[in-house]
């Protein structure tokens, strides 16, 4: 049977608390590199961070000298020390998981199907970077080395081997996407965007993003919209100048907060004409809406509004969810892969393992040069002789790793993997799975 590995998650998330508490226990890259070795000398041997606005986690192997697993109680209340939270974080906002459980989450964090948006692909660049951060204070070893080199490889298998990341499921996204389903090429077209809030900007990156042949970006504060085109490009148009605008763009994205709309049905049949009947593609994801409705109306004026949009993230949103139990699976396969790794640590299997290797050589050059032992005797002697070296040269290292039995677990498995490495037995490593 597997041994249950002593590994344990401790962390915060949006599962577990709000926004406004989960952001008092975010970690800067700077503050990680502080507090990685103080948690590991109070109770690690090795251990990373991950911190993101939706999470803040820490991953360890617990240190011998303790015996005792970290409790949520104390190296919970220690992060709320770090970062003199307390009043705001509670000990009810953290969890903690313990061996399978663990390594588990740590693959569903990999594979984005733990995040706040299904499918996030970012949260592998900031697990690496958790990852790297605890290398660069050397708070890592090889147990957790293993570990993130597996939950990267989940990450990527995820990726190429589901759709779990396709299709938009923000509304800014949808917005651009639908773009492009209207226009098969981009690059020749012209969008106008009104409005250069925290969505317009967004969408205008995600336009940008997929070869817009050209940008307008307008807003009641022009600075807003300099600021945005400095930072993508394009150019700002005037704002009491909108309908002469609409007039010579293929594509209106209105994102504007006023609470009445900002074009009306006549204006833009108005544009229509002076268009001389050329497509007009509008999308509007102003709440309230921007654009009077009724102006759907108007001919090869295409409007579509936000709830035109929430359909498609809806549509994606399942088809994301629908690709859940393919992730599952290769979670699953790099669970089983890990674990197979892990037991290799044991000592009968290596012993076993090194004493195959071992017998491997002999066979191979035993096979080599038998022809030149003429008798059956020769041979036998042959056979007895390079069996006795083999035997004797095992002996010391096989009683050696037999004996470590008032030594720690972790001890015993580190010298393990150092054997295994020596003798090259670690590709082998799944054959007790």
């Amino acid at each position: 049977g597997i041994k249950l590995m002593n590994i344990v998650t401790i962390g915060i998330n949006h599962r577990t608390a709000p926004l406004e508490v989960r952001e008092k226990l975010w970690f800067s890259a700077e503050e990680m590199r502080t507090t990685l070795p103080l948690i590991r000398e109070r109770w690690f041997s090795e251990c990373f961070m991950v911190s993101t606005c939706n999470r803040t986690e820490i991953y360890g192997i617990p240190s011998i000298s303790n015996g005792n697993l970290p409790a949520v109680e104390s190296l919970g209340q220690f992060l709320i020390d770090a970062k003199s939270a307390e009043g705001h974080v509670s000990r009810n906002h953290l969890y903690s998981l313990h061996s399978a459980s663990a390594v588990n989450h740590l693959f569903r964090v990999a594979s984005g199907i733990d995040s706040m948006v299904l499918g996030d692909v970012q949260i592998l660049s900031q697990l690496k970077e958790g990852f790297n951060l605890a290398q660069e204070k050397k708070t890592i070893g090889i147990f957790l080395n293993r570990l993130v080199q597996s939950a990267y490889r989940v990450g990527k298998r995820v990726r190429t081997e589901s759709r779990i990341g396709e299709g938009a499921i923000s509304i800014s996204y949808a917005a651009v996407e639908l773009a492009s389903k209207i226009f098969e090429n981009l690059s020749k077209k012209s969008a106008l965007l009104v409005g250069a809030g925290e969505t317009g900007e967004l969408t205008a990156r995600h336009l940008t993003g997929k070869g817009i042949g050209k940008l307008l970006i307008t807003n009641r504060t022009r600075s807003k919209a300099q600021d945005l085109i400095a930072s993508l490009g394009g150019s700002v148009a005037d704002f009491d100048q909108l309908t002469n605008t609409m007039t010579e763009v293929d594509i209106v994205i209105t994102s504007v907060e006023s609470p009445q709309p900002i074009v009306t049905a006549s204006q833009l049949s108005d544009v229509m004409k002076r268009r001389s009947n050329k497509p007009l593609f509008i999308i509007d994801i102003g709440v309230p809406r921007n654009v009077e409705p009724s102006a759907n109306a108007i001919e090869n004026l295409f409007l579509h509004d936000l709830d035109a949009l929430l359909g498609i993230v809806d549509q994606n949103l399942e088809k994301r969810k629908s690709e859940i139990p393919t992730v599952n699976a290769i979670i699953l396969e790099e669970l089983k892969e890990f674990y197979a790794w892990y037991s290799s640590l044991e000592v009968n299997p290596t012993i076993a393992d090194l004493h195959a290797h071992f017998e491997q050589i002999r066979q191979g050059e035993i096979a080599k040069h038998v022809n030149r032992f003429s008798s059956a005797n020769d041979k036998e002697l042959l056979e007895l002789v390079t069996k006795r070296i083999v035997h004797k040269l095992l002996h010391v290292p096989t009683t050696m790793l037999k004996n470590g039995h008032e030594e720690p677990d972790e001890v015993k498995r580190k010298r393990i993997h150092i054997l295994r490495t020596l003798f090259g037995l670690n590709k082998d490593a799944t054959k007790h799975s």
